[in-house]
């Protein structure tokens, strides 16, 4: 019988990915420190010691299960007055859709609780966040503005996703677009007072 070169390589793919997808699910329901290496591995139907192959100690998966391209729309491309709309739909759109929901939910329930872990959400924030903002307006000002963005994103967020608030839950993605977008809007073109 011959092996096909590649084979090992979709079985080694195949193993990854479902220790990430395992790792993902049980950082999102138990947060970093509750998650084991056990119970991940049982979630992926696989021994213990391949999460550690894979991704050498608990801190590693964490890195790689948080490891997120939020693919936020070039703001310089696009009309003036629908930057905040682009920006609202794209959050969402990430917030409520696998993987980007629970690696999302994870990294804000981690930042909240773990100062160590609050890096890896705050190295989202300046290398993905603050470049979109430095497109558009002052780039001297885009610290202030993109800040202020993530107040109002992570505050939805949270109040949306994590403390499940009823009159937030129930929103359709339409009226968020209609509440959120000009507050956006308005701190991607505001200037310092």
């Amino acid at each position: 019988m011959t092996v096909e070169p590649d084979q090992p390589v979709r079985r080694s793919d195949a193993t990854r990915a479902a220790i990430l997808e395992a790792g993902r699910a049980r950082f999102a329901a138990e947060g970093f420190r509750k998650a084991t290496i056990r119970a991940i591995a049982a979630d992926a139907e696989i021994d213990p010691s391949m999460v550690m192959r894979y991704f050498g100690n608990k801190e590693g998966l964490f890195a790689a299960a948080v490891d997120i391209y939020l693919d936020l729309p070039d703001l310089s491309a696009a009309e003036p007055d629908t930057m905040g709309e682009l920006l609202i739909r794209r959050f969402l759109e990430v917030w409520e859709q696998p993987p980007g929901n629970e690696v999302m939910l994870t990294l804000l329930r981690t930042a909240i609780t773990d100062e160590v872990l609050a890096g890896r959400a705050r190295a989202v924030f300046a290398e993905q966040v603050l470049p979109a903002v430095l497109r558009v307006g002052d780039p001297a000002d885009a610290p202030r503005r993109s800040g202020l963005i993530a107040t109002q994103l992570l505050g939805l967020a949270l109040c949306r996703y994590i403390l499940q608030l009823p009159p937030v839950l129930v929103m359709t993605t339409d009226q968020i677009v209609a509440d959120i977008a000009p507050t956006l809007q308005h701190y991607l073109t505001s200037t310092p007072a």
